[in-house]
C-alpha cells in the first residue's frame, strides 16, 4: 500500500506536453490541496495509445474535430501546447477512505500525480495487474467495434491490421464459439502473439477472402482496400482506424457495389447504438478492465521506458521507428511505503 499524504498540503507534479507538433517535453506543476469529493492518485503506469497519440504529436487532429478529439481532463488546445493523453493507471494516496491504497484506472494524460473526482477512477479488479491494466482502454474500444459489428457465432472474421487494437479484437472474436479469425498484416512477427490469442496469420496477399465480417484497423489506405477485397457477399467492413487530417483513397469501384458490401464506421467516443441504452461509458470500462485477467494479454505490451524518456518515445512512436512495438507501457517510480 502507498504511503498516505496529507490531503490539505500542495503537490509537485510532472507531466509531459505536446508543446508544437513534433515536441514534447516535460512540464512541473503544483497540484492545490485535495478539494471534498476527490481523490489524488500517485501514477504507477500510463499507456500510450500509438495511434490517437501520434496523430496529436504530429499536429494531425483537424481543426473540426478539435472539441470531440478532447481527452476528458486535457489541459490546452490542439495542436499545442497541449496535455494529452488517457491511459493512466495509479495508487490513490489521499481520499475517500474506501479507496485510500487502491490501484485505480483514470483516463488522465501522463502525470507523476494528479487529482480528480472519486467517481473519475475505477479500482481494478481482483487478478488484474496494474501493468496490464494500461490494455484497458484499447479493449473498451475493441469492445465497442464488436458491439457495433454485432457479430454471430459461426462466422468468418478478418482482422485487417494487428496492431494492439486490432489483435485485441481479434482476441475477442476467437472467444465465439465456433468462429474462424485471422488476422492481416504486413508483419509476419505478429503470427505468433495471433496465434496465442486464438487466431490465424496471413500477410495480405496471402489472406483468406470470403469473410463474413471484416474489421479494418492499420490506419492505411493499403488495409482499407485489402479490407474491401477480403469481404465477403454482402459483408460489413467496419473501419476502426482514424486517419486525422490526412485525405484516404477508397476503391469503392471493383467488386464494391456487385458485393453489395457495407462500409461502417465505429468510434469509442459514444457507446454503440445497440447497447446505448442499457450501458454507460463507465459500465464498458468496467466490462473491459474485468477482462484484462487473461495472462495472455500480456504478450501485446511490447515495449517499456521511464517516464523522463516519454517525450523521445512519442517521437519515435509517432514516425516509422518502431514497427514492432504493439502497446508502450511507460513506469513512474513507485510510490513510498
Amino acid at each position: 500500500m502507498s504511503a498516505v499524504s496529507d490531503p490539505s498540503s500542495p503537490v509537485a507534479a510532472q507531466a509531459c506536453w505536446v508543446v508544437s507538433p513534433g515536441h514534447a517535453e516535460i512540464r512541473g506543476e503544483t497540484l492545490p490541496p485535495l478539494r471534498e469529493g476527490e481523490v489524488r492518485v500517485r501514477t504507477l503506469h500510463t499507456g500510450v495509445s500509438r495511434g490517437t497519440e501520434g496523430l496529436v504529436f504530429r499536429g494531425e487532429v483537424p481543426a473540426s474535430e478539435a472539441q470531440r478529439m478532447r481527452a476528458p481532463f486535457q489541459a490546452g488546445e490542439f495542436p499545442g501546447p497541449v496535455k494529452y493523453g488517457y491511459v493512466n493507471v495509479g495508487v490513490v494516496e489521499a481520499g475517500p477512505p474506501e479507496l485510500l491504497g487502491r490501484e485505480v484506472f483514470c483516463l488522465y494524460p501522463h502525470q507523476t500525480v494528479f487529482q480528480v473526482p472519486a467517481s473519475a477512477v475505477l479500482p481494478l479488479p481482483p487478478g488484474v495487474p496494474a501493468a496490464r491494466a494500461v490494455l484497458a482502454a484499447n479493449l473498451e474500444t475493441a469492445i465497442n467495434a464488436l458491439w457495433d459489428a454485432a457479430p454471430r457465432p459461426g462466422q468468418r472474421f478478418a482482422v485487417v491490421g494487428g496492431g494492439t487494437l486490432g489483435l485485441l479484437v481479434a482476441w475477442l472474436a476467437a472467444r465465439l464459439p465456433g468462429g474462424e479469425v485471422q488476422v492481416v498484416d504486413t508483419n509476419p512477427a505478429r503470427a505468433g502473439i495471433a496465434a496465442a490469442l486464438g487466431a490465424g496469420f496471413a500477410l495480405p496477399d496471402a489472406a483468406r477472402a470470403g469473410a463474413d465480417l471484416v474489421i479494418h484497423t492499420s490506419a492505411q489506405p493499403a488495409g482499407l482496400a485489402t479490407a474491401l477485397r477480403l469481404a465477403a457477399f454482402e459483408a460489413t467492413v467496419l473501419e476502426l482506424s482514424w486517419y486525422g487530417n490526412r485525405a484516404v483513397s477508397v476503391p469503392l469501384g471493383e467488386a464494391f457495389h456487385s458485393q453489395r458490401l457495407t462500409l461502417k464506421s465505429s468510434q469509442v467516443g459514444h457507446v454503440a447504438t445497440a447497447q446505448r441504452g442499457r450501458w454507460s461509458h463507465r459500465q464498458r470500462l468496467e466490462l473491459a478492465l474485468s477482462l484484462l485477467t487473461d495472462p495472455v494479454l500480456d504478450q501485446l505490451i511490447t515495449d517499456h521506458a521511464p517516464f523522463d524518456e516519454l517525450p523521445r518515445v512519442l517521437a519515435r512512436l509517432a514516425g516509422s521507428a518502431a514497427p514492432d512495438t504493439l502497446c508502450q507501457r511507460i513506469d513512474y517510480n513507485p510510490p513510498s511505503h
